[in-house]
């Protein structure tokens, strides 16, 4: 005997789990500007290479330079 397949839950249209996500929020960076990276910590810009929402940034943490690809999802701007 075969066992019964539960038939696809469907979403209803006023559901709270049907909401569409948020387009992201393209940041750009200038030179000078603060920001904070969850493994490094603070840091400053002190380089950019393409600023169209891609490209990377040469940021100094202090202790060391590193550069970061963006976007980046660990990277915020202050």
């Amino acid at each position: 005997m075969k066992p019964s397949r539960a038939a696809p839950r469907r979403q209803l249209p006023g559901s709270p789990f049907n909401v569409p996500q948020p387009t992201p929020v393209i940041e750009h960076y200038a030179v000078q500007d603060q920001v904070t990276h969850d493994k490094y910590g603070l840091g400053v810009v002190i380089g950019v290479d393409g600023n169209d929402g891609e490209g990377a940034l040469l940021i100094d943490f202090g202790p060391h330079k590193a550069w970061i690809t963006i976007p980046c999802a660990k990277l915020f701007k202050l």
